[in-house]
């Protein structure tokens, strides 16, 4: 039986980044990024103005000027004009380019406004500004043209496709999705729909799988098999060859009815793993279809399934979205245990846990016991899982482990 340390290698050494496609800006968030996004131009490309108030020259008020006419005003938005008289001032908004000749503002705050019944208008500083360039943010200060903004393997979120936005790329190259096949096989399983009898169970756990392969990025569809050796030998090929990665939810333990393995073997799959000293997981199966899918064979009890699937498959499918030079796998996060907890058998124990945020810091793991690897109602309760060792059977309160959120 393998260990957790010897199997996630294995299904490591199989990731192959998927090709560029080219979406348009308004389709990229969620996408990964393949190319490096820069900047067209200096950033930001004006001496922008920071604050409503007044533009004027500093050397005015260095010479002792108190007191300015406010020759005409200037919006966001505005073409800027030369300041004509250096010993006046113009009156502008925030976001506004600074005029030619200023180079200070002094924010209405600070000053007294007057406006005359003829039409002009005056100012006087109370709080003259401590030095020249006072709330301006200057051109090129946040980066020169040129400037990479983003680099390839970065998740496109908001703030990332404003940033494209700002440069004006209007279409970005991005990794392919994933393309998933997510197969249930079991007689006892029913369509979602259809009202089960009391020895049936509803289709969940294909679900559960093919939406947490979506929140990873992936393009996920939905097959049932039944536990018909030759319909498995019948069906199995085209998804094979024809999908990324096959996700099978049950029928690869030892059961009388566990025909996956041989037909995955029959298929031409060739078998990586089986049989993990893990808990929950341990009828884990992976393989490789030469030239086609890799198939992850995870176990039907809906907790198994889910805690395998988020040690497993979802760095799979992070990683065949990232550029090769990035591929590496993620490392995990760490939380401090809130309670102890004990487990006997010498196998790595997947302890589901509900996170919170302690006062001094720490991320807090608080265990949550579910009745057993089926009880799928105890999945909303945890945030994820720690990852303990099997050289151990105690583990103390305060003590730190490797965590794996359920999140994409």
């Amino acid at each position: 039986m393998l260990t957790v340390a010897e199997t996630f290698p294995r299904v490591w050494a199989t990731v192959r980044p998927l090709p560029p496609r080219a979406v348009t800006l308004a389709t990229a968030a969620g996408r990964v990024l393949r190319e490096p996004v820069v900047a067209d131009r200096p950033f930001p490309p004006f001496d922008r103005v920071t604050m409503d108030g007044l533009a004027l020259a500093y050397a005015a008020v260095a010479a002792g000027q108190t007191v300015f006419r406010v020759e005409r005003t200037q919006l966001a938005g505005q073409q800027p004009k030369p300041l004509r008289d250096p010993a006046a001032a113009i009156e502008i908004m925030t976001g506004a380019a600074l005029p030619p000749g200023t180079d200070t503002v002094v924010r209405y705050e600070d000053l007294d406004l007057v406006r005359h019944p003829d039409g002009q208008c005056t100012a006087t500083l109370r709080v003259p500004p401590p030095v020249a360039g006072h709330n301006v943010h200057p051109r090129g200060s946040d980066c020169p043209a040129g400037t990479v903004l983003l680099r390839p393997g970065t998740l496109l979120g908001a703030p990332e496709i404003a940033i494209a936005a700002t440069v004006g790329a209007t279409t970005l190259g991005v990794s392919a999705r994933p393309r998933v096949a997510v197969v249930s096989t079991g007689d006892e399983l029913v369509p979602v729909g259809r009202a089960p009898k009391p020895h049936q169970v509803r289709r969940s756990n294909a679900l559960l799988l093919a939406v947490a392969a979506r929140e990873a990025g992936a393009v996920a569809r939905v097959f049932h098999l039944p536990d018909h050796p030759a319909t498995l030998h019948a069906r199995l090929p085209p998804l094979l060859a024809g999908f990324d990665a096959v996700l099978l939810s049950g029928g690869v333990s030892q059961g009388k009815a566990d025909f996956l393995p041989g037909a995955l073997r029959a298929a031409g799959v060739e078998e990586l793993a089986h049989q993990v000293s893990q808990r929950p997981g341990k009828p884990l199966w992976f393989g490789r279809y030469p030239g086609g899918a890799v198939v992850f064979g995870l176990p039907g009890n809906p907790v198994s399934t889910f805690v395998t699937y988020h040690r497993y498959v979802a760095p799979w499918l992070r990683g065949v979205q990232q550029p090769a030079a990035l591929a590496l796998p993620a490392a995990p996060a760490y939380a401090t245990l809130a309670a102890p907890v004990s487990f006997a058998p010498a196998l790595t124990y997947f302890l589901l846990v509900r996170l919170e945020a302690g006062p001094d810091g720490r991320l807090l793991a608080h265990p949550v016991f579910p009745n057993s690897s089926g009880d799928m109602t105890s999945l909303p309760a945890a945030d994820g899982f720690l990852e303990l060792p099997a050289d151990r059977n105690a583990f103390a309160a305060g003590s730190t482990w490797p965590l794996w959120r359920f999140a994409a």
